[in-house]
């Protein structure tokens, strides 16, 4: 039995009512069906509010006036954050939730009439069947130090989002300003290029200063690291600069603004970083997650705010399908298509995986052996992308594994004796 047919069986043996439920912001729809989808209550609106829910549970009673909560089963679509308190209300109730596809809603649309008609009453509706058919997702909502660590995984990626936008900000500016400025300053956070941006950035201030004042003021800004060299090449950038020399004083208000806003997100971050150190530690999973050598907090606390506990998987393949990594194919008739993985899942934790296994294959000697390999075997020979895509999957085999059984980071036993072969094979 496949896992839909599965799905299926449990509600129906397991279930007397479906309900499904359109999410909105203001204002949710309900249709109310038996398991079987031959009586159904005519679709309802209520509000998103305790009164509302209250509603929703009324009209269920009115519907099966002798149901318990735990034989209701609630499908709902997932609309951005609006369907959490509607879940969190009903399972703390008793009732069952379970999520669907928002693509296979919209495609299930035209199947029940025949027509592209859309509303909240039909979407209801439509919800509802595709529970019956098994074709949905079991929701879990993290509790406890698992909601702490989600909760600080969103926040750091907005944090992160916001500070990027604020360093794109400041690179425009130079480039409009004083595009020679990163000749001189690899790293525009260093501090040397903090001091100049914040006492001369650009040309014409530069050019104000004498070259021995200004090596003296950025040995003072820097320990005595940065000096004369790096004065005269910051004075001869600023001669042959092709910046715009007009607007300075918007510009100069403009990157007071830019550098300032950077400097808060990088406070916000660090403080967000601390509280996930801290709930990670309160998993007790940090002592086995942190023996990877190129892991640290912040990946392995965002790995377990996206995935929960990892007690509730029985396969680090689950993890590898909400991750979007599965394989697909497609094919038809004679031509054979390239595989592909899905991207159909959690594309927070995809891109976590993918950025370490980044740094691992720099970090790890395991890792960087397997990612080499991967590179040069004789037969199925990788791309560098393909090969960093089959090195974050072997990441999370190994996170799981450590995480599910508890133990440290064994070197012998990431490669296995298999792999081990083929890596001496390969280098001979």
């Amino acid at each position: 039995m496949d896992d839909r047919a599965k799905k299926k069986a449990w509600v129906r043996h397991e279930h007397d009512l479906v309900v499904g439920v359109d999410i909105a912001k203001k204002k949710h729809w309900a249709c109310v069906t038996d398991s079987d989808g031959e009586k159904r209550l005519k679709p309802f609106a209520f509000k998103n509010s305790r009164e509302g829910f209250m509603r929703l549970q009324e009209q269920i009673q009115r519907f099966h006036p002798q149901i318990a909560p735990h034989r209701v089963v609630v499908g709902m679509e997932p609309s951005g954050h609006y369907w959490k308190p509607l879940a969190h209300y009903l399972q703390q109730a008793g009732f069952h939730i379970v999520l669907t596809n928002p693509f296979h809603v919209k495609s299930s649309k035209e199947l029940s009439d025949n027509s592209p008609t859309k509303n909240d009453r039909k979407d209801a509706g439509v919800i509802a069947e595709l529970v019956q058919e098994g074709r949905f997702l079991r929701c879990y909502l993290p509790e406890g130090v698992y909601a702490e660590l989600r909760v600080l995984t969103v926040t750091r990626q907005q944090q992160r989002q916001k500070l990027n936008a604020a360093l794109n900000g400041l690179q425009a500016i130079l480039d409009e300003h004083f595009p020679e400025f990163t000749e001189v300053f690899a790293d525009p956070l260093g501090k040397a290029a903090q001091y100049v941006l914040q006492h001369c950035p650009f040309p014409v201030d530069v050019q104000a200063w004498s070259q021995q004042d200004l090596a003296a003021a950025l040995k003072l800004a820097t320990r005595q690291r940065v000096g004369e060299k790096r004065a005269a090449s910051l004075l001869a950038a600023a001669a042959r600069s092709i910046g715009v020399q007009s607007g300075l004083q918007g510009a100069r208000l403009k990157l007071r603004s830019c550098l300032a806003e950077i400097a808060f997100w990088h406070e916000q971050m660090e403080q967000t970083e601390a509280a996930m150190k801290q709930a990670l530690e309160q998993t007790g999973l940090a002592p086995y997650l942190l023996s990877i050598p190129g892991v640290g907090v912040v990946t392995a606390a965002s790995f377990l705010g996206e995935v929960g506990d990892l007690g509730r998987y029985e396969h680090w393949k689950q993890i590898q399908k909400l991750a979007g990594y599965n394989l697909t194919e497609n094919s038809s008739g004679q031509r054979t298509g390239q595989t592909r993985i899905s991207k159909r899942g959690r594309p927070v934790l995809r891109s976590l995986l993918y950025q370490a296994a980044l740094i691992l294959v720099s970090k790890n000697r395991e890792f960087k052996a397997l990612y080499q390999h991967f590179l040069t075997r004789p037969v199925n020979r990788l791309q560098r992308k393909q090969a960093l895509v089959d090195v974050a999957l072997k990441l999370l085999r190994v996170l799981y594994t450590l995480g599910k059984e508890k133990r440290h980071y064994d070197a012998c036993r990431v490669l296995g004796s298999y792999r081990r072969q083929q890596l001496a094979l390969n280098a001979a």
